[in-house]
């Protein structure tokens, strides 16, 4: 989906701040650590990955822009839990469920990194059919994508490349936002930065992306 989110980021909104290694866990607010842990449980029965990005996409776009990371968390895990009727909105105007269920068995931090590293979760499935590309072929990305959710940047869409590695096949984001388990082929594609950005870019550099069958064509 198109709109103020978007996998390469929209200009116009001044450089991004990058600090120097990756932020500590202790340093997150109170309510922060907690929306971390409730995500981690189940907290909305039957929703995928595909769904939660999509649910973030939909975000009112100002809305977007202002919230904090985990206040987009928390606002998308109400949506869902409204979606697929874990909660009604008289819970969310009430500020709790009328007969909650009993709370979960509390587990230390170090217990939900060991759960989460041992789940080893993967989205590669079977091939229902050959690939129709190989390493080494020219393709072109699409230019024009319809559909609700999509994982090709729109920077990176109609552009020429090269196939340089094949990844067999994988679950279709684009199907599994509906709860649809439908799979393509997965290849990386790299994509030379003066072709997209022209004379800004240094000749030398690539763009590479992972990018489903159905997002390229053949050049």
């Amino acid at each position: 989906m198109d709109g103020i989110h978007d996998l390469g980021g929209i200009q116009g909104f001044g450089p991004v701040p990058v600090k120097t290694g990756d932020a500590d866990f202790r340093d997150l607010k109170d309510w922060e650590k907690r929306m971390w842990g409730l995500a981690r449980n189940n907290l909305a029965p039957g929703i995928t990955i595909d769904w939660f990005r999509h649910g973030l996409e939909r975000m009112v776009p100002a809305d977007y822009l202002s919230f904090a990371y985990f206040n987009k968390w928390c606002t998308n895990y109400l949506m869902m839990m409204l979606d697929n009727g874990t909660i009604t909105m008289e819970d969310i105007v009430r500020g709790h469920v009328e007969d909650p269920d009993p709370p979960a068995e509390a587990k230390s931090l170090d217990d939900v990194l060991t759960i989460t590293r041992k789940a080893d979760v993967s989205f590669e499935t079977e091939a229902e059919s050959d690939p129709a590309f190989a390493i080494g072929d020219a393709v072109r990305t699409r230019r024009v994508i319809t559909g609700d959710h999509i994982r090709l940047p729109r920077y990176a869409r109609g552009f020429r490349g090269k196939i340089i590695a094949r990844h067999g096949a994988h679950r279709l984001p684009d199907k599994g936002v509906h709860g649809i388990e439908a799979s393509e082929h997965l290849y990386t594609v790299a994509i030379s930065a003066s072709e997209i950005w022209d004379d800004e870019a240094d000749a030398r550099d690539e763009v590479t992306l992972d990018l489903w069958e159905s997002y390229l064509v053949r050049a």
